[in-house]
């Protein structure tokens, strides 16, 4: 499956993704030097996403696909392959370990659940969701040859994800899904990216943390990814980076999308330190309250 004379192209890669996402994980530095990108894209020509749009290099070498660039999985569709360091950074920011088990929502094609398994070895678990009819089957078949993950055809805001050590959602929600909050253990980690639906303003993946990215990049916060962790008596908070991202079907709701819209308003996110699921009034700590849930300040 490794082409060798990409070995090299790839650990070059994993060098300027370590540089450029500031990891500090060996296992995910080691995972970008040896996950064959080319695997989980499909046949060439591949469509890379430049400030001009989609551009196929002149020369379909898989070496122009490890650079730190967004590729179109479904372009007609807009739907692509994540920017490396931005789904790097926020991996990283999970704190994988080896033998964990990972639930990835909005898997894609592949490629970074890959990259996931890769991180936890074979006697950890990915379990691998992905609703949309054209990329999960692609997704099962480029991954069934790593034993140690499962791809579902399915809706993962609904499915039970089952025990997870770390739950990572690669789809935009407007509220902590709950099934995810309980599939978490104390010390577990869920991050997702919390939007409202009217502020998105391009479906790449981007993070905010910002100054190396092009301008092309600078369309809006769209919303957050939020690291949330199970703690022995509360839920803590941290806002990793902004993000522009596609929605998750199931984790869109009405009410909720305009509380989020108000509240991603605000520019005091780093104040939020917690997660709170009892039933209180609301108060100048609660920076998000919904319904059953309230990210606060306290």
């Amino acid at each position: 499956m490794h082409t060798p004379n990409l070995n090299g192209a790839r650990r070059r890669y994993a060098r300027k993704i370590r540089r450029k996402a500031h990891l500090h994980s060996k296992l995910l530095v080691s995972a970008f030097a040896q996950t064959p990108r080319e695997h989980y894209l499909g046949p060439p020509p591949w469509k890379l996403l430049t400030p001009k749009g989609y551009r196929s290099p002149r020369k379909s070498h898989p070496r122009h696909l490890y650079q730190d660039v967004l590729v179109g999985i479904l372009p007609e569709r807009l739907l692509n392959n994540g920017q490396p360091s931005g789904l790097a950074m926020w991996f990283d920011a999970l704190n994988l370990k080896r033998n964990e088990r990972v639930v990835h929502i909005g898997c894609g094609t592949g490629y970074y659940t890959a990259i996931l398994a890769n991180v936890v070895g074979l006697a950890g678990h990915v379990r691998a969701f992905e609703i949309d009819a054209e990329l999960a089957p692609r997704a099962a078949s480029n991954l069934a040859h790593l034993r140690q993950v499962e791809v579902i055809h399915g809706d993962g805001s609904v499915l039970d994800p089952g025990p997870a050590d770390a739950i990572f959602v690669n789809a935009g929600a407007n509220y902590p899904v709950p099934i995810w909050l309980d599939a978490i253990p104390v010390k577990g980690r869920l991050m997702f990216p919390l939007i409202s639906t009217p502020v998105i303003r391009h479906p790449a993946v981007v993070p905010w943390r910002a100054r190396q990215y092009p301008p092309f990049y600078s369309f809006g916060l769209g919303g957050m990814m939020i690291l949330v962790t199970r703690e022995t008596s509360h839920f803590s908070v941290r806002v990793v980076s902004g993000v522009g991202i596609f929605p998750c079907i199931g984790a869109i709701e009405r009410e909720a999308d305009k509380r989020a819209a108000a509240s991603l308003q605000r520019t005091d996110y780093d104040s939020i330190t917690s997660l709170r699921r009892d039933s209180h009034a609301q108060d100048d700590s609660c920076w998000l309250h919904g319904e059953g849930f309230c990210f606060s300040t306290a």
